[in-house]
């Protein structure tokens, strides 16, 4: 679970008993500083630098000790928020396997407007991704959730994306709902 900026890990865990999903263990690294990088995930990726690189390394730990505690990347979901979303969606997407589940709640893929992604060939093999977001978020745009959301279908992910309208920045019940979901099919 992925916090997002100005936030910490109890941030995210609130989620958990929202999710109901006693089952699962959760882990929710922290930020340091409280934000993953210091600028808008639309920004070019250098202006995110050396923190974006800082960061998708944390997750890359994160994971590394989870798969070699004896968990395998299929039971594994990315679950973010905000920036913490983003940095899950691309943390996936330079890391595209099979996984539990990608849960990205107002959030997209990180770089510019104009920024293109080579999807590799079906590396996620119909892994479960869920992409909520508002049409008026004013810290991510309709947009890049649906350039999103197409490239994880282009690379073979089994993708559900809702934008809601009116919605502002925040999780609604139908979004954990869908959360809910994903991580069913990882039980």
């Amino acid at each position: 679970m992925i916090h997002g900026r100005n936030a910490a890990p109890p941030n995210i865990l609130d989620l958990v008993p929202r999710l109901d999903r006693p089952t699962f263990s959760y882990v929710a690294p922290a930020a340091a500083n409280k934000t993953w990088y210091p600028f808008s995930f639309l920004e070019p990726i250098a202006r995110n630098e050396p923190y974006l690189t800082s960061a998708i390394n944390r997750l890359e730990r994160v994971v590394g000790n989870l798969t070699a505690g004896g968990i395998p990347a299929e039971r594994i979901v990315l679950l973010g928020f905000s920036q913490g979303a983003c940095l899950a969606a691309e943390f996936a997407y330079r890391h595209a396997q099979p996984f539990g589940g990608i849960v990205v709640f107002s959030g997209g893929l990180i770089g510019p407007p104009g920024t293109t992604w080579q999807p590799s060939t079906r590396p996620f093999k119909r892994t479960r991704v869920f992409f909520g977001c508002s049409d008026v978020d004013a810290h991510v745009p309709k947009w890049r959730v649906e350039e999103s959301a197409e490239v994880f279908s282009q690379m073979d992910a089994d993708v559900t994306k809702r934008i809601y309208a009116g919605m502002g920045h925040l999780v609604n019940d139908d979004e954990i709902s869908a959360a809910q979901s994903v991580l069913d099919r990882v039980e």
